[in-house]
């Protein structure tokens, strides 16, 4: 009976039971959460779906990740040398049509605005206490965009480039959700009918000259970001 007791007793502390902590069921419920939004509300699968099964591995104790990290080893390998974020941008850039903007310019004002949300993230971050570095990373959260959040994370603030990029891609995925209140409360029922006109057609001449003219101005502008701006 006693060799039992040591064997059930062994059992348990080679269990991840023995260092399940509340914070890990905490994080648990919310990839559960997660799951539920991408799979049973459809809400960006592609996205959702694989973050928060990772929130759910991430959180089993005992798994040896932090120690032989096996092939989470090659992912953040191709994260800390600049080889996913790219990639993530080469698809972005091939579902991406640029028609509406070149035809209509004047959009493109819309996207500038966004980028105070960079801003103020940056002086929100600050003002809770963290430095330059690491409030820069997380402010790039503000303008919406996975790729550059986690490429400047990993430049500039590495140990908080697992936090950055859930909260970057989450807080995207869940923009069908957040969005339909917001735009009530900025506009009336009367905007809300108008109907948009027609834009001009866009040759295919200027939709080939457009991503090569744009490539080559913001990489001399800013070099270090060429690779990403030339694969989107």
């Amino acid at each position: 009976m006693e060799a039992f007791v040591v064997a059930l007793q062994s059992v348990w502390n080679d269990s991840g039971f023995s260092a399940f902590t509340m914070g890990n069921a905490i994080m648990m419920l919310v990839g559960i959460i997660l799951l539920y939004l991408a799979i049973g509300k459809g809400f960006e699968p592609l996205l959702l779906s694989p973050i928060a099964f990772g929130c759910l591995l991430a959180n089993v104790p005992k798994t040896g990740f932090e120690d032989q990290p096996g092939v989470m080893q090659v992912i953040l390998y191709g994260i800390n040398h600049e080889i996913f974020p790219p990639l993530i941008f080469l698809g972005v850039g091939a579902m991406t049509d640029f028609g509406p903007l070149i035809a209509n310019p004047k959009t493109l004002l819309l996207g500038a605005a966004a980028q105070a949300g960079v801003f103020i993230s940056l002086l929100g971050a600050m003002m809770l206490g963290f430095t330059v570095q690491e409030a820069s990373a997380i402010g790039i959260i503000g303008g919406a965009d996975g790729p550059t959040a986690i490429y400047l994370a990993a430049k500039m603030a590495p140990n908080l480039l697992g936090a950055i990029a859930v909260a970057a891609y989450s807080y995207m995925s869940l923009v069908p959700l957040i969005q339909p209140p917001i735009m009530k409360l900025c506009t009336t029922e009367a905007d809300r009918k108008i109907v948009m006109a027609q834009l001009r057609p866009v040759t295919r001449f200027e939709k080939i000259v457009f991503p090569i003219a744009t490539t080559i101005v913001i990489s001399l502008l800013l070099p270090p970001v060429c690779s990403l701006i030339g694969m989107l």
